[in-house]
């Protein structure tokens, strides 16, 4: 496995992997597929400070390079106070998930802080999505707070999970 920057050409694969997780109803509040267009913007809003990481891997078949995941670090707010503040997604392929690329994708991006000048990160996640919660505690983020009945989808309501970690 490797993590490095995503590139214009991997927009499409970034939003293949999102499409991907909308069903679940675990990791996304969106209820139909996106488009490679709508994300441009959000795409152009990551830079050396705000990255967005893909993490690829040989098909064991193929030998073929594929992006299975992908981390993104965003700004949480943009008035200039909030700089030192981050939020982070993490979507993996859905053949992918549990292999440990969250965790591997977490870890360079925790890494990768002190450089970047984040201080805190924030992380919004479904209260039912116990996988995710259990992963970001496993790197020291603590509950921060919960929005309760936020979301509904498919007629039942959703809690979200605020977590957060500070840098030391």
């Amino acid at each position: 496995m490797r993590v490095r920057h995503a590139h214009q050409e991997d927009l499409e694969r970034i939003v293949d992997i999102y499409n991907s997780s909308i069903e679940s109803r675990l990791a996304t509040a969106d209820t139909s597929p996106i488009t490679v267009e709508s994300r441009q913007g959000w795409f152009n809003s990551h830079d050396s400070t705000r990255p967005l990481l893909v993490c690829e891997m040989p098909d064991p078949s193929s030998g073929e390079i594929l992006m299975v995941g992908w981390l993104s670090l965003t700004s949480f707010n943009p008035k200039p106070a909030y700089h030192p503040t981050v939020e982070c997604s993490i979507y993996i392929s859905q053949q992918h998930l549990g292999t440990g690329i969250g965790k591997y994708l977490l870890s360079e991006a925790m890494d990768s802080l002190p450089k970047l000048g984040i201080h805190r990160v924030i992380c919004k996640i479904f209260s039912h999505n116990t996988a995710s919660l259990s992963l970001f505690k496993k790197f020291g983020f603590e509950f921060w707070g919960e929005l309760p009945d936020v979301c509904e989808m498919d007629g039942e309501s959703y809690s979200v999970t605020i977590l957060g970690y500070k840098t030391p």
